[in-house]
């Protein structure tokens, strides 16, 4: 996930909230709700980005102990 709004820099940490299009152009939400929420880039629509829950290496903790300790 990109850590900056690709129109006016501002930062963004993984939990903060931040919109996307299909290819990933990364926009806050000030300036995702000023461009309608259109990309600029593509013309596809902005959406929510998901949020991250986990740290990296306990979400692979947890794949590796569902595949092999069911």
């Amino acid at each position: 996930m990109k850590s900056k709004c690709e129109k006016c820099q501002q930062s963004l940490s993984h939990e903060s909230l931040a919109y996307i299009c299909s290819y990933e152009c990364t926009f806050c939400e000030i300036c995702s709700t000023a461009m309608q929420h259109i990309c600029p880039n593509c013309s596809g629509n902005l959406c929510e980005r998901p949020k991250r829950t986990k740290q990296p290496l306990n979400v692979i903790k947890d794949q590796i102990k569902q595949k092999f300790f069911k």
